[in-house]
């Protein structure tokens, strides 16, 4: 199937590994000039060597800057003015207790994983409505739904995800803007991976062992039982990025492995 991303020009935030930069990658295999950022400048210009070299068709070149800040956000859109597609990927996690989530914990996660994509949506989401196409999407989590009692302040975020999504949306009636929200589950991201490798050290089990004690425990809804790839959640950002998902905006779509219950 023809994507119809030839030549469009897409921002990944949080592209230097797992899936942001499947995302990336699939973009830059589909013939668009994608735009990897990641707060290291030694990570970012390792993705973009690696997309360059697996994505001969596309163009991938590279911006250093800790979009958890206004200021970064802001070197970021002075040196990238515009995109056809923003993929809002950027995202922290931790779990802790509630009681020991200070205010700090509380501004910092909703600083990283809202307001990132919130002030670069602002900047960008005017000239796509000018030049009547384009793409924003929020990676949020079935975290958003299901809220885990081990991270409060990152499910908080990825409620918020959805709200700001469905109301930007709303403004972009009429036109060829769409904005979407996804909703991957448990995934083996870089993250998640070091997060699982420590725990099943901690009881003295192997990785497999710790993977199916995790969704026997703590996501025993899951109809997949096994984390996601990166790649399976790309392959749905990548559709709805392009021209084919034209008639898809202001939804929230699932690729969490069947952990929600509910069908709305």
């Amino acid at each position: 199937m023809d994507l119809q991303l030839e030549g469009k020009r897409a921002l990944v935030t949080g592209s230097t590994a797992g899936i942001g930069f499947a995302v990336a990658l699939g973009l830059a295999k589909e013939g668009a000039a994608v735009v990897v950022n990641g707060r290291s400048p030694q990570r970012v210009d390792s993705a973009v060597q690696q997309i360059q070299s697996l994505a001969p068709t596309g163009k991938a070149s590279g911006v250093a800057a800790n979009l958890a800040t206004a200021a970064g956000v802001e070197e970021l859109q002075r040196q990238v003015p515009e995109v056809d597609i923003l993929v809002n990927n950027l995202g922290i996690f931790e779990p802790k207790p509630f009681e020991e989530i200070t205010d700090t914990d509380w501004l910092l996660f909703f600083e990283t994983n809202v307001l990132s994509g919130v002030r670069l949506t602002r900047h960008y989401l005017p000239a796509m409505k000018s030049r009547n196409w384009g793409r924003i999407l929020f990676v949020s989590s079935e975290s958003a739904l299901n809220i885990p009692p081990e991270m409060i302040h990152y499910g908080m975020t990825k409620t918020a995800q959805l709200a700001i999504s469905r109301g930007l949306a709303e403004t972009t009636a009429g036109t060829g803007v769409t904005v979407n929200s996804i909703l991957p589950g448990p995934t083996n991201s870089e993250g998640v991976a070091t997060f699982i490798a420590k725990l099943a050290q901690e009881r003295g089990i192997d990785g497999a062992a710790m993977e199916a004690e995790f969704f026997q425990t703590a996501r025993p809804s899951s109809l997949l039982r096994r984390f996601i790839t990166p790649e399976e959640v790309a392959n749905l950002i990548i559709f709805v990025c392009s021209p084919a998902s034209s008639a898809t905006n202001g939804a929230a779509l699932r690729v969490e492995g069947g952990v929600v219950r509910s069908i709305s």
